[in-house]
C-alpha cells in the first residue's frame, strides 16, 4: 500500500535558487514562467499555487541596483585604463546595460518568488498537498456483486 508523505517547505536557499533558475520553489521539477515574466497560476509538477505571489516592485530595483554597480565599475575602469572614444561607448555601454539588464529580470523575479515561498508570504503559507509515494501498483479483483459472474477458483 503507498504511503503518503508529509510536504516540508524548502529551505531559504534552495528556493532562492530553484526561482533563480526558473524552476518551482517547492519542487525543483515544475516550470516557473510562462513567458518571460509571467508566473504560472501553479506548478504542474507538484501543484503549488503560484498565482498569489507579489513580486511587483522589488526584482527591478535589485536589477538595477546590480546593474549599475557593475557598469559603473567597468565604465571607470576604463575611464581610468584606456583612452577610448567617446562614440565608441556611447554605443557600448547602452547595449551592455540593457542586456545585462533584460538576462538578469527572469531570474531575480524567480528568486523573489522563491524568497517569498520559503518565508511563507503573500498566500505560500498553505503548502500543496501530499502526493502519495511511487511505488507497485496493487492490482485487486472487483468484488462480485449481484449478477457478476462467479470466478472460478
Amino acid at each position: 500500500m503507498p504511503t503518503t508523505q508529509t510536504p516540508t517547505r524548502t529551505g531559504l536557499i534552495r528556493s532562492l535558487a530553484r526561482g533563480f533558475i526558473g524552476r518551482c520553489p517547492h519542487c525543483g521539477e515544475g516550470k516557473l514562467f510562462g513567458r518571460f515574466l509571467k508566473v504560472r497560476p501553479h506548478c504542474e509538477a507538484c501543484g503549488l499555487e503560484l498565482h498569489h505571489h507579489r513580486a511587483d516592485d522589488l526584482p527591478p530595483y535589485v536589477v538595477i541596483f546590480i546593474v549599475a554597480h557593475i557598469v559603473g565599475y567597468l565604465i571607470l575602469e576604463t575611464e581610468s585604463a584606456y583612452d577610448v572614444p567617446l562614440w565608441v561607448e556611447m554605443g557600448v555601454w547602452p547595449v551592455f546595460t540593457l542586456m545585462l539588464a533584460l538576462g538578469l529580470l527572469q531570474p531575480v523575479k524567480g528568486a523573489v518568488v522563491g524568497l517569498q515561498y520559503a518565508l511563507g508570504m503573500h498566500g505560500f503559507a498553505a503548502l500543496p498537498q501530499a502526493r502519495p509515494a511511487p511505488g507497485p501498483e496493487e492490482t485487486r479483483l472487483a468484488p462480485a456483486g449481484p449478477g457478476a459472474p462467479a470466478s472460478r477458483t
